[in-house]
């Protein structure tokens, strides 16, 4: 296995930021088009905020990870 953890953890890192990214999309538009289903639009919007939040969060430890790559 030649696969260093700084590798392992960047992929990590990328994966959850491109699922992150999709489901922000999705919130938002279902945030657009009211499709908020068996939840209120105010829960709605709380997740999708929520996802923004976590998307940062990864976003910056992808940073974090790629600094100490240098």
């Amino acid at each position: 296995m030649t696969t260093s953890i700084q590798e392992l953890a960047e992929n990590k890192a990328n994966a959850m930021i491109a699922m992150i990214t999709i489901r922000v999309r999705e919130a938002k538009e279902d945030v657009r088009t009211e499709n908020y289903g068996p939840v209120g639009m105010e829960e709605l919007e709380l997740l999708y905020n929520g996802y923004r939040k976590e998307l940062k969060v990864w976003k910056y430890i992808k940073q974090l990870i790629d600094k100490s790559e240098k």
